[in-house]
Formats: structure tokens, C-alpha cells, sequence
């Protein structure tokens, strides 16, 4: 799903959430939901679109209809060695629109 596409989803109310999704070096991937599937964000060449930081992601967002958005940074429990099965599960939090800067 690129940028056009989630703004015509989410203008006909068909967005449940926008995810931003903490990845490897720091960087960032926005998934929206829709229906309750994902669909991670691509950029004009179709690959997966990725920000640099929370300000980015909200500078990029500014102007989609409103949707809530969240911060999620995945748990690293699942990937101990000799850890517990259940671990304490991802860090979802909700998210500003806009930044406080």
C-alpha cells in the first residue's frame, strides 16, 4: 500500500490503525490495518517504506485523516536463548500525530 492509497483508505474509514514499527538500526516501517490484515507501506518504487525517526513518520502522516497510531518495538524474549516461552510480550503504545517539537 503506498501513501495515495492509505489516504483514500483511510478518507472512506476503512483504516483501523497505523503501526510504527521499530526495526534493526533505528530505522522505522509504517504498517496500516485494514480490515484486520497488514499492509506495510511502500514508496514510489514499490519497496517497503522506511522513516528515520518518530518526527519523521508524523511529518510524513501530517494530513491523513485521523487514525491512531501506534509505536511498537517487538519483544526480544522470543529470540533468548533458554528464556521463558511466554516473555512479556511487544511494547505497543499509542502515538502523537504531532510532534511536540
Amino acid at each position: 500500500m503506498n501513501l495515495q492509497q492509505l489516504n483514500t483508505e483511510a478518507k472512506a474509514g476503512h483504516v483501523e490503525e497505523l503501526n510504527l514499527i521499530a526495526i534493526e538500526g533505528g530505522d522505522f516501517i509504517l504498517e496500516a490495518r485494514v480490515k484486520g490484515h497488514a499492509h506495510p507501506l511502500s514508496d514510489a518504487r514499490g519497496e517497503r517504506l522506511k522513516v528515520h525517526s518518530v518526527v519523521d513518520a508524523q511529518r510524513l502522516l501530517n494530513g491523513l485523516p485521523a487514525v491512531p497510531v501506534h509505536l511498537v518495538h517487538w519483544s526480544m524474549d522470543d529470540e533468548m536463548c533458554g528464556g521463558s516461552s511466554t516473555g512479556d510480550g511487544d511494547l505497543k503504545i499509542p502515538m502523537p500525530r504531532r510532534s511536540a517539537w
